[in-house]
Protein backbone atom coordinates (compact mmCIF):
# COMPACT_ATOMS: atom_id res chain seq x y z
CA UNK A 1 0.00 0.00 0.00
CA UNK A 2 1.23 3.66 -1.08
CA UNK A 3 1.48 5.90 2.47
CA UNK A 4 0.63 8.46 0.23
CA UNK A 5 -0.21 9.39 -3.51
CA UNK A 6 -2.56 11.92 -5.80
CA UNK A 7 -5.98 11.04 -7.23
CA UNK A 8 -9.31 11.81 -8.96
CA UNK A 9 -12.54 10.49 -6.41
CA UNK A 10 -15.00 12.20 -8.91
CA UNK A 11 -16.12 12.66 -12.35
CA UNK A 12 -15.20 15.60 -13.75
CA UNK A 13 -16.04 17.61 -17.16
CA UNK A 14 -14.52 21.06 -18.99
CA UNK A 15 -14.62 22.50 -21.58
CA UNK A 16 -12.28 24.95 -23.99
CA UNK A 17 -12.19 26.46 -27.10
CA UNK A 18 -9.21 27.15 -29.48
CA UNK A 19 -9.93 28.96 -32.90
CA UNK A 20 -13.06 27.95 -33.14
CA UNK A 21 -12.57 23.60 -32.55
CA UNK A 22 -14.49 22.77 -28.88
CA UNK A 23 -12.58 20.76 -26.66
CA UNK A 24 -13.93 18.71 -23.91
CA UNK A 25 -12.57 17.15 -21.17
CA UNK A 26 -14.22 14.39 -18.96
CA UNK A 27 -12.10 12.93 -16.24
CA UNK A 28 -12.91 9.82 -14.19
CA UNK A 29 -11.53 7.75 -11.86
CA UNK A 30 -10.59 4.36 -12.57
CA UNK A 31 -8.84 0.96 -11.21
CA UNK A 32 -8.68 -1.12 -13.98
CA UNK A 33 -7.53 -1.05 -17.60
CA UNK A 34 -11.06 -2.62 -18.13
CA UNK A 35 -12.63 0.15 -16.42
CA UNK A 36 -10.22 2.78 -18.52
CA UNK A 37 -11.71 0.97 -21.60
CA UNK A 38 -15.37 0.96 -20.48
CA UNK A 39 -15.27 4.78 -19.77
CA UNK A 40 -13.25 4.95 -23.31
CA UNK A 41 -15.97 3.45 -24.90
CA UNK A 42 -18.99 5.60 -23.22
CA UNK A 43 -17.01 8.67 -23.91
CA UNK A 44 -17.03 7.87 -28.03
CA UNK A 45 -20.85 6.71 -27.87
CA UNK A 46 -21.86 9.79 -25.70
CA UNK A 47 -19.45 12.12 -28.97
CA UNK A 48 -20.31 9.47 -31.63
CA UNK A 49 -20.09 12.81 -34.09
CA UNK A 50 -17.02 14.36 -32.56
CA UNK A 51 -13.76 14.60 -34.81
CA UNK A 52 -11.82 13.03 -32.21
CA UNK A 53 -12.01 11.11 -28.98
CA UNK A 54 -8.61 11.33 -27.44
CA UNK A 55 -7.26 9.29 -24.35
CA UNK A 56 -5.22 8.63 -21.88
CA UNK A 57 -5.16 6.61 -18.59
CA UNK A 58 -2.49 5.46 -15.50
CA UNK A 59 -3.39 3.47 -13.49
CA UNK A 60 -1.24 1.37 -10.74
CA UNK A 61 0.75 2.19 -7.38
CA UNK A 62 3.70 2.43 -9.78
CA UNK A 63 1.79 3.77 -12.79
CA UNK A 64 2.17 0.41 -14.74
CA UNK A 65 -0.34 0.77 -16.91
CA UNK A 66 -0.22 4.44 -19.24
CA UNK A 67 -1.49 4.59 -22.53
CA UNK A 68 -2.73 6.84 -24.78
CA UNK A 69 -4.31 7.13 -28.36
CA UNK A 70 -4.10 10.67 -31.04
CA UNK A 71 -7.34 8.83 -32.37
CA UNK A 72 -6.03 10.00 -36.19
CA UNK A 73 -4.81 13.31 -34.72
CA UNK A 74 -0.84 13.69 -36.23
CA UNK A 75 1.47 11.65 -33.97
CA UNK A 76 2.01 13.06 -30.53
CA UNK A 77 0.10 15.97 -30.79
CA UNK A 78 -3.00 14.87 -28.38
CA UNK A 79 -2.99 11.44 -26.51
CA UNK A 80 0.76 11.95 -24.85
CA UNK A 81 -0.10 15.85 -24.25
CA UNK A 82 -3.25 14.35 -22.20
CA UNK A 83 -0.77 11.35 -20.37
CA UNK A 84 1.88 13.94 -19.68
CA UNK A 85 -0.77 16.48 -17.42
CA UNK A 86 -1.40 12.84 -15.28
CA UNK A 87 2.61 12.11 -15.23
CA UNK A 88 3.31 15.59 -14.28
CA UNK A 89 1.45 15.86 -11.51
CA UNK A 90 1.80 11.91 -10.61
CA UNK A 91 -1.81 11.96 -10.68
CA UNK A 92 -2.76 7.71 -10.39
CA UNK A 93 -5.91 5.60 -11.25
CA UNK A 94 -7.26 8.41 -13.66
CA UNK A 95 -8.69 8.66 -17.15
CA UNK A 96 -9.08 11.74 -19.34
CA UNK A 97 -10.94 11.39 -22.48
CA UNK A 98 -10.45 15.00 -24.83
CA UNK A 99 -13.29 15.44 -27.51
CA UNK A 100 -12.70 17.30 -30.28
CA UNK A 101 -15.29 19.05 -32.77
CA UNK A 102 -13.49 20.64 -35.60
CA UNK A 103 -13.83 24.29 -36.14
CA UNK A 104 -12.65 24.69 -39.53
CA UNK A 105 -9.15 26.27 -38.53
CA UNK A 106 -6.11 24.41 -38.24
CA UNK A 107 -4.19 24.81 -35.08
CA UNK A 108 -0.92 23.04 -36.48
CA UNK A 109 1.23 21.06 -34.31
CA UNK A 110 2.60 23.50 -31.22
CA UNK A 111 -1.03 24.31 -31.34
CA UNK A 112 -2.70 21.09 -30.64
CA UNK A 113 -0.20 19.74 -27.96
CA UNK A 114 -1.15 23.20 -26.36
CA UNK A 115 -4.72 22.46 -26.29
CA UNK A 116 -5.20 19.03 -25.57
CA UNK A 117 -2.88 19.72 -22.94
CA UNK A 118 -4.67 22.67 -21.55
CA UNK A 119 -8.37 20.66 -21.88
CA UNK A 120 -6.50 17.83 -19.96
CA UNK A 121 -5.32 20.21 -17.27
CA UNK A 122 -8.99 21.98 -17.00
CA UNK A 123 -10.84 18.62 -16.34
CA UNK A 124 -8.32 17.65 -13.93
CA UNK A 125 -8.97 20.66 -12.06
CA UNK A 126 -12.67 20.51 -12.67
CA UNK A 127 -12.78 16.62 -10.91
CA UNK A 128 -10.43 18.21 -8.01
CA UNK A 129 -6.89 16.44 -7.09
CA UNK A 130 -7.25 14.40 -4.03
CA UNK A 131 -3.81 13.68 -1.86
CA UNK A 132 -4.57 10.73 0.26
CA UNK A 133 -2.26 9.30 3.00
CA UNK A 134 -2.51 6.44 4.72
CA UNK A 135 -3.43 6.79 8.55
CA UNK A 136 -3.07 4.32 11.45
CA UNK A 137 -6.30 5.10 13.70
CA UNK A 138 -6.13 5.34 17.49
CA UNK A 139 -8.53 5.75 20.14
CA UNK A 140 -6.73 7.82 23.28
CA UNK A 141 -8.67 7.54 26.33
CA UNK A 142 -7.37 9.86 29.53
CA UNK A 143 -8.18 11.38 32.37
CA UNK A 144 -9.57 14.86 32.38
CA UNK A 145 -6.45 15.90 34.60
CA UNK A 146 -3.99 14.49 31.98
CA UNK A 147 -6.13 15.40 28.78
CA UNK A 148 -4.46 18.99 28.20
CA UNK A 149 -0.79 17.01 28.12
CA UNK A 150 -1.85 14.61 25.98
CA UNK A 151 -3.52 16.60 23.57
CA UNK A 152 -0.85 19.34 23.55
CA UNK A 153 1.53 16.40 22.58
CA UNK A 154 0.07 14.78 19.88
CA UNK A 155 -0.40 18.31 18.50
CA UNK A 156 3.24 19.25 18.98
CA UNK A 157 4.17 16.25 16.61
CA UNK A 158 2.06 16.95 13.97
CA UNK A 159 -0.66 14.13 14.01
CA UNK A 160 -4.28 14.44 13.40
CA UNK A 161 -6.87 15.05 16.18
CA UNK A 162 -9.74 13.89 14.29
CA UNK A 163 -12.43 13.76 17.17
CA UNK A 164 -12.46 14.85 20.75
CA UNK A 165 -15.56 13.16 23.18
CA UNK A 166 -15.98 13.73 26.71
CA UNK A 167 -17.73 10.92 29.34
CA UNK A 168 -16.10 9.84 32.72
CA UNK A 169 -12.77 10.28 30.79
CA UNK A 170 -11.78 12.34 27.38
CA UNK A 171 -10.97 9.80 23.94
CA UNK A 172 -9.22 11.03 21.75
CA UNK A 173 -9.64 9.78 17.76
CA UNK A 174 -5.65 10.33 16.63
CA UNK A 175 -4.78 10.19 12.92
CA UNK A 176 -1.22 9.13 12.45
CA UNK A 177 0.88 8.88 9.40
CA UNK A 178 1.06 4.59 8.93
CA UNK A 179 5.19 5.42 8.56
CA UNK A 180 5.28 6.94 11.99
CA UNK A 181 2.56 4.82 14.13
CA UNK A 182 5.71 3.26 15.95
CA UNK A 183 7.41 6.01 16.83
CA UNK A 184 3.43 7.47 17.98
CA UNK A 185 3.22 4.40 20.61
CA UNK A 186 6.33 4.60 21.75
CA UNK A 187 5.62 8.19 23.01
CA UNK A 188 2.19 7.83 24.13
CA UNK A 189 3.58 5.33 26.52
CA UNK A 190 6.18 7.40 27.88
CA UNK A 191 3.40 9.91 28.45
CA UNK A 192 1.44 7.68 30.12
CA UNK A 193 4.53 5.92 31.92
CA UNK A 194 3.93 2.54 30.45
CA UNK A 195 0.56 1.78 31.13
CA UNK A 196 -1.30 2.17 27.73
CA UNK A 197 -4.79 3.46 27.27
CA UNK A 198 -4.47 3.86 23.88
CA UNK A 199 -6.13 1.22 21.18
CA UNK A 200 -4.77 1.11 17.16
CA UNK A 201 -7.94 0.82 15.12
CA UNK A 202 -6.66 -0.14 12.11
CA UNK A 203 -5.60 1.62 8.99
CA UNK A 204 -7.73 3.51 6.56
CA UNK A 205 -7.02 6.85 3.60
CA UNK A 206 -7.47 10.18 4.96
CA UNK A 207 -8.46 12.50 1.76
CA UNK A 208 -6.89 15.97 1.95
CA UNK A 209 -8.81 18.30 -0.80
CA UNK A 210 -8.64 22.21 -0.33
CA UNK A 211 -7.19 21.89 3.24
CA UNK A 212 -10.00 20.00 4.30
CA UNK A 213 -9.52 16.41 5.94
CA UNK A 214 -12.17 13.68 5.29
CA UNK A 215 -11.92 10.01 5.94
CA UNK A 216 -12.60 6.69 3.27
CA UNK A 217 -14.19 4.64 6.14
CA UNK A 218 -14.65 2.55 3.32
CA UNK A 219 -11.29 1.63 2.28
CA UNK A 220 -9.76 0.38 5.92
CA UNK A 221 -6.87 -1.97 5.24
Amino acid sequence: MLNQYKTILSQGETEIVEKKSRFIATVRPVKSEEEAKQFIDEMKKKYWNATHNVFAYQIGERNELQRFSDDGEPQGTAGMPVLNVLKGEDIKDTAIVVTRYFGGTLLGTGGLVRAYGKAAKEGVLAAGIAELVLYAKYEVVTEYTESGKVQYEILQEGHVLFDTQYSDKVVYIVLVKSEEAEVFEKKMTDIFRGSTPFEKQGELYGVWQEGELSLLENEKI
